[in-house]
């Protein structure tokens, strides 16, 4: 019996000391595996979500300025990196070489600016004019539906004297249809003809028997004076039977139709006046009211000022007028720097040619093309951070300012323009230069976080590894925020303080579980200690 109990002491002490050093081995085993896996704390941190991308810088706003006719530059007043305000002057053409139309355009400008300034105030001298023009309408109204006697007296005078004037110009009209004279005219004439030649025989002897000389002697220069005095006679009596005997001409013929054609006409108003005069027809009355009616429509414009249609059509002359004429300079659309020049003094242009570039530096933008699967995750307002590879060794920041609501497909994949403003930009900066940007889309402050690499994902399930008395052990965790290098964990199955595995494989832990309380929720101890008494798993052997 003694011996029965020595053996059984024996081999229990044979499994206490093999047990002894089997759990040595382990142990320095689980040992050895500890010491050659990376790990971490878990610890509060941030986590920032980013979006990046790349794009291009632009102005805030620009604009291309090109020469609306052609000519020869003359003077260039802008510089490359002038700044300037809208409406200044850049280049002007010589005006030797501008275009007819525009040159006429100046003169068109300066009629329909004073066209439109007597339209808004007109003058006194007008307003009179038209007082003058709706008296004189109301007085041949009135002298039309109530002639005077002495009105009528009048009008019946003038019918009588176109008549005497008729009657002249058909005697002439006779007259020139025979010779100029009359058979006693014509005698009468060869008479005057006869006497006169006479008297000059009679004066010619008596100048020849004076003896001397005309320049000296008296006597002989009384001779010849009388001599010369009947000579003249003679030939105007000679004239005057030539004109009897003659016809009249072509001309004087017409000139006498005409002149009674003329007094005819006269004749006719006349008569249609005197008729009018005592017996107005239905159209003259109306024709009378329609004179008084625009007379007084003129007036009341006037003194009423122009409608609104009449300073449109006005300001339109002169818009078009100036619009001509400014096709000799450029100006500046925009206010900016000049940031091209294409365009010298002398250089011949046409319509068309481009001259300058203006930028709005005032503000710079970057334009950028972000996927759909990440437009839902930027919104306006959003800071951003840039960096260019024409600049180095800097940062700069941004905003997004406008996210586009269409889309635009290539190639099977969908983006969406962004807009990102530069807040703090420089003259580095240059419209036309590649950005790379970073855009933050989410930040969570003072969360626990643990690296990226110590996230495991098993279909929807994320674990990590925690290491805990050289023990590895896998734990549920919910995923809050990513970010580049660490990961948010929500919830309690971790604490700050636990140390989790970041490489190694997680084959070497001994125990897992996948027990949970009741209210499915995993939890742990607190840094280095055990877990919970009060209703956590226990982790361990």
């Amino acid at each position: 019996m003694k011996k029965r109990v020595w053996w059984i002491i024996g081999i229990g002490l044979v499994l206490v000391i093999a047990g002894f050093y089997t759990y040595r081995t382990l142990a320095a085993r689980n040992s050895a595996s500890a010491a050659s896996l990376q790990t971490t704390t878990v610890q509060r941190g941030n986590v920032t979500s980013i979006i990046s991308a790349a794009g291009t810088i632009r102005s805030n706003q620009s604009a291309t300025i090109s020469w609306q006719t052609n000519g020869k530059v003359g003077d260039l007043s802008a510089q490359l990196g002038q700044k300037v305000q809208i409406n200044d002057v850049l280049a002007s053409l010589d005006p030797n070489s501008l275009s007819q139309s525009i040159i006429q355009a100046q003169s068109d400008l300066i009629d329909a600016q004073t066209a439109l300034d007597n339209l808004k105030k007109p003058q006194a001298l007008q307003i009179a004019q038209a007082e003058t023009a709706l008296s004189d309408a109301k007085t041949a109204q009135e002298n039309l539906l109530h002639p005077s006697q002495t009105a009528i007296s009048q009008a019946e005078v003038a019918v009588i004297n176109a008549q005497t004037a008729v009657d002249t110009a058909q005697k002439s009209v006779n007259a020139v249809k025979y010779g100029r004279g009359t058979d006693q005219q014509i005698a009468s004439a060869r008479a005057d003809v006869l006497l006169a030649q006479d008297k000059v025989a009679t004066w010619q002897a008596v100048y020849d028997r004076t003896p001397g000389d005309p320049e000296t002697d008296l006597p002989k220069a009384n001779a010849l004076t009388n001599l010369v005095t009947a000579q003249n006679e003679r030939d105007h009596a000679q004239a005057m039977l030539n004109w009897y005997l003659g016809k009249p001409t072509e001309a004087q013929v017409n000139e006498a139709n005409t002149t009674l054609a003329l007094a005819q006409a006269q004749l006719a108003d006349a008569q249609d006046a005197l008729a009018r005069l005592k017996s107005p027809s239905q159209t003259d009355i109306d024709l009378a009211q329609a004179k008084v009616d625009d007379a007084q429509q003129t007036l009341d414009d006037l003194k009423n000022g122009p409608t609104q249609a009449e300073l449109v059509a006005a300001q339109t002359r002169v818009t078009l007028a100036q619009a001509a004429l400014n096709q000799a300079n450029l100006t500046a659309p925009i206010a900016g720097t000049i940031t091209d020049i294409e365009v010298m003094s002398g250089d011949m242009v046409s319509s068309g040619k481009t001259a300058f570039r203006i930028d709005d530096l005032s503000k710079l933008y970057v334009d950028l093309q972000v996927s759909e699967v990440d437009i839902p995750q930027l919104q306006v307002g959003q800071e951003a951070t840039l960096t260019f590879d024409a600049i180095s060794n800097k940062e700069y920041h941004g905003k997004v300012t406008k996210i586009s609501m269409v889309g635009t497909s290539s190639q099977g994949v969908v983006n969406y323009p962004v807009t990102v403003q530069i807040t703090d930009g420089d003259s580095s900066v240059l419209s036309g230069m590649t950005a790379a940007l970073t855009v933050v889309v989410a930040r969570h402050e003072n969360v626990l976080v643990v690296p990226n690499q110590a996230i495991r994902t098993a279909g929807t399930q994320r674990t990590v590894t925690v290491l805990y008395e050289g023990q590895q052990i896998q734990v549920p965790v919910t995923v809050g925020l990513t970010g580049d290098s660490v990961t948010e964990v929500t919830g309690s199955a971790l604490k700050e303080g636990d140390e989790v595995v970041i490489t190694g494989s997680s084959s070497s832990s001994t125990n897992t579980t996948s027990s949970q309380t009741s209210g499915g929720l995993i939890t742990e101890g607190g840094p280095g200690g055990p877990p919970d008494a009060g209703g956590g798993v226990f982790f361990g052997p």
